[in-house]
C-alpha cells in the first residue's frame, strides 16, 4: 500500500493519479477531510500537524510519499514531518519518498530552511527513505506574474533572477518511480525543467501569451536569500530532465487563436 499526503494539491493530485493507474498498489491518500474514493484512491482522514488519525491512516503502508506542504505556514511543515516520523515507526518503518526543493540546503529563504531541516530529520530517522529535490512549478512563477500585472499597464519586476521551471506532471512521474521502486535510493540526483529562463524572458512570453501590454519596471533585491537566488542554487542546469517547457504551460493556459 502507497500512502500519498498532500494528495490534492499542485503535485500531489497528479500523483496519486498515477499510481492509480499504475495499478501495482493500493492507494491511499490522506486527507483533513472526509472524501469519497475515486478512480482507484480511497481517503483518508488525518491531520499532520496534530497527528491525530495518522497511526490508523497509515496502517499496512509500505511506503509513504510525502507532498503536504505550504509555503504560507512554513514552520507546520516541520512538526508534520515530526508527527509522520513518529507515526510511521510506529507501523513498521515503510519507506518514506519525500520531495524537496533545489538549493534548500543553500539558500536562507525561511520556507527553504524548513524544507531542509525537514529533509536532516527524515535522514536521520532511522526511516528507509528517498529524497528527490526538483526545480519550480511552472505554476510558482505563474502565480507571481499573475501578482505583478495587478495594476493595469504597469509590472514591477524583480532583476536579475532566473528560473528553471518544471511540469509537477513531470515531477509526480519521477516520484510515481521511486515510490514503485522496489527499495529506497536514499538522496537521488536533483530534478530541474528542460530551459534555464532570465525572468525578465518569462515575464515577456508571459505578457504575450496573455494579449497585454505593460511596462516592465526592474527593481534589485538585496541580502542573503536573493543573493542565493541571483547565484543560481536553486538551479540544476546539469540535471535538465524535464521536457514540458514554460511556452508549453503558457499556450496551455492561455491558447492561441
Amino acid at each position: 500500500m502507497i500512502i500519498v499526503t498532500g494528495a490534492s494539491g499542485t503535485l500531489g493530485a497528479p500523483l496519486t493519479r498515477k499510481l492509480a493507474a499504475a495499478d501495482a498498489a493500493d492507494v491511499r491518500a490522506l486527507s483533513r477531510r472526509s472524501r469519497t474514493p475515486e478512480n482507484g484512491v480511497t481517503w483518508h482522514r488525518a491531520d499532520l500537524k496534530t497527528g491525530d488519525g495518522l497511526g490508523a491512516a497509515l496502517d499496512g503502508a509500505d511506503t509513504i510519499v510525502h507532498c503536504a506542504s505550504d509555503w504560507r505556514h512554513y514552520k507546520d511543515d516541520l512538526t508534520a514531518a515530526r508527527n509522520l516520523v513518529d507515526a510511521a515507526w510506529k507501523q513498521g518503518a515503510p519507506h518514506l519518498v519525500y520531495i524537496s526543493i533545489v538549493g534548500v540546503d543553500k539558500i536562507p529563504y525561511p520556507y527553504y530552511r524548513i524544507k531542509h531541516e525537514v529533509e536532516r530529520l527524515i535522514e536521520d530517522s532511522g526511516l528507509p527513505y528517498t529524497i528527490l529535490r526538483a526545480t519550480q512549478f511552472h505554476t510558482l512563477p505563474g502565480m507571481v506574474l499573475d501578482a505583478l500585472t495587478k495594476v493595469p499597464g504597469l509590472m514591477p519586476l524583480p532583476s536579475g533572477l532566473r528560473i528553471q521551471p518544471i511540469d509537477a506532471g513531470e515531477v509526480a512521474d519521477r516520484l510515481a518511480d521511486l515510490a514503485l521502486a522496489p527499495g529506497p535510493a536514499r538522496r537521488v540526483d536533483d530534478m530541474g525543467g528542460p530551459e534555464v529562463l532570465a525572468l525578465e524572458d518569462m515575464a515577456r512570453a508571459y505578457l504575450e501569451a496573455r494579449g497585454r501590454r505593460s511596462l516592465r519596471l526592474p527593481f534589485p533585491l538585496f541580502g542573503k536569500t536573493a543573493r542565493g537566488f541571483k547565484e543560481g542554487h536553486h538551479l540544476a542546469p546539469g540535471q535538465k530532465a524535464g521536457k514540458r517547457t514554460w511556452q508549453d504551460y503558457l499556450d496551455e493556459r492561455w491558447p492561441r487563436g
